[in-house]
């Protein structure tokens, strides 16, 4: 069985076609010189098994504890080798000894991995290549339809009822993913070396993998990236690359992606490191990726990140607001009420931490955009705009700029005074009201009294307009019928 398993691994030429003689005996203990061999020291192994240009050539079997120092990184290589080879997990009782071997090898390599560090042991270029091509081996792959059935950020309800896809193999890909975080994370690794391995092709197929309908496979993703991101200053630049065109591709092109969340949660640690003052490249992320991430339908399913990551930016620079605000009233959801209630939130969190000037230059766009909410017939959406005011610091806001913010929030306070339907909606529009009159009494009256005005001047104008379209009506049957005016015949249906 063990033979078949080897024989899997690919050959290097037609010339090596024999493996060596002692290792088909390696399991047996009644060879006593295959045993032997084992016991004393490392063994050497044919090219055709291991291809000469990976490894020097060691058995792969052996325990690091049985081998010296110097031949551990060989050994290592080696069983990088042996974990290549790719099992169909649809069939639990295909290669069951084969799935065992290879998963006790994986083990075996997260703990000399981790081991590495004490005492310190440098990974070879030929060690970063091995890990590198078992990696992309073992996880980059193609997802099959049943994991995109369900797994879009843009969600139903139907398929909220419906479980989630996993992978079969999770039982080696979670080592698989072990085993990477800890050597991208190990001090023995030298960035400037495993730079050519850990490259923009390796990036790519890490952020395709975010596809991945399972949340344990997400999860650990964004660690690695985490860590790939801060050691390799030189990947940068890409890595934001590659997450924005991830983030394109999903608004404009096919709102459906498993890992939004995942990448914004990710993205947000990268934030909190950014130096002052902000580059234009990191601001243009904010501006071109991250503010249309506010338009998908499924906003809900990632808001707290994009919040989060918003809210940054904001806390690094906060002469990013008012831009930050105007974008939020460009893509407003106008017919979504949930997508609604979500985003008073967030600008409730932005205005808390906004200066006064900016503020002033979006407060009318602003408020307008507030007092259609106050109106709304969705009483959830009326109630979270009225809720604003038990901020203080947005009522100190409003306060400063009573004059130019009470004209445009009375007439939507007192419309709903006099016709909304529900209750609390109704309570909140009271207090509100009182409010203003209790911070300029002199000013809430003018505004009133121009709001009434007009308001009789609007319906002077509806007056008009039915009168007009009563004389409309009645004209025809005023005039007599002559001349070439045209009329309109009707004839009986036949009998």
């Amino acid at each position: 069985m063990l033979k078949q398993f080897l024989s899997k691994l690919p050959r290097k030429s037609s010339r090596a076609q024999a493996i060596d003689p002692g290792k088909e005996n390696c399991g047996d203990p009644s060879n006593s010189s295959g045993s032997g061999q084992a016991l004393n020291g490392p063994r050497k192994t044919s090219s055709a098994v291991f291809p000469a240009s990976v490894i020097a050539g060691i058995e792969p079997l052996l325990s690091f504890k049985d081998v010296p120092s110097s031949e551990r990184m060989n050994l290592f290589i080696s069983k990088l080798s042996l974990c290549c080879v790719v099992f169909d997990f649809t069939d639990p009782t295909k290669s069951v000894s084969e799935k065992d071997l290879k998963r006790a090898t994986l083990v075996e390599l997260v703990d000399f991995v981790e081991s590495t560090n004490n005492p310190p042991l440098k990974f070879t270029e030929p060690a970063i290549l091995a890990v590198c091509k078992m990696c992309s081996m073992n996880l980059f792959r193609a997802f099959p339809p049943s994991f995109r059935r369900g797994g879009s950020a843009h969600v139903s309800e139907s398929d909220d009822a419906a479980p989630p896809s996993f992978d079969s193999a999770w039982p080696h890909l979670h080592l698989v993913y072990d085993l990477l975080l800890k050597f991208v994370t190990c001090a023995s690794l030298e960035a400037k070396v495993a730079k050519k391995y850990i490259n923009h092709s390796f990036i790519l197929g890490l952020l395709d993998l975010f596809e991945s309908e399972d949340t344990r496979e997400r999860d650990i993703l964004k660690a690695i990236l985490h860590r790939i991101y801060g050691k390799f200053m030189v990947h940068r630049p890409f890595i934001r690359r590659g997450i924005s065109h991830v983030f394109y591709q999903f608004v404009y092109e096919t709102e459906k992606h498993n890992g939004i969340a995942d990448l914004l949660e990710m993205f947000g640690s990268v934030i909190t490191g950014f130096a002052l003052p902000l580059k234009e490249e990191h601001k243009m992320f904010l501006w071109r990726t991250l503010m249309p991430l506010h338009k998908p339908k499924s906003l809900g399913v990632y808001f707290q990140q994009l919040t989060f990551c918003v809210t940054q930016f904001i806390e690094k620079d906060p002469t990013l607001c008012s831009g930050v605000i105007s974008l939020i009233l460009k893509y407003w959801p106008i017919t979504n009420s949930q997508k609604e209630v979500m985003i008073i939130g967030e600008l409730e969190e932005i205005l808390e931490g906004i200066h006064m000037t900016e503020f002033q230059e979006i407060m009318v766009p602003l408020f307008w955009r507030i007092g259609c909410c106050i109106r709304s017939s969705h009483f959830q959406v009326a109630e979270r705009a009225l809720f604003l005011w038990n901020n203080d610091q947005i009522v100190d806001l409003i306060v400063h700029n009573l004059d130019v913010i009470l004209p445009i929030i009375l007439p939507a306070l007192e419309s709903n005074v006099q016709s909304h339907w529900n209750h609390g909606v109704l309570n909140l529009t009271v207090n509100v009201r009182k409010m203003f009159l209790e911070m300029d009494d002199e000013l809430f009256q003018a505004c009133h009294s121009e709001y009434e005005e007009e308001q009789q001047q609007l319906n002077l104008v509806a007056e008009k307009r039915e009168e007009a379209w009563k004389q409309l009506e009645s004209a025809p049957g005023l005039q007599p019928i002559g001349g070439n005016i045209a009329v309109l015949v009707t004839t009986a249906p036949s009998r």
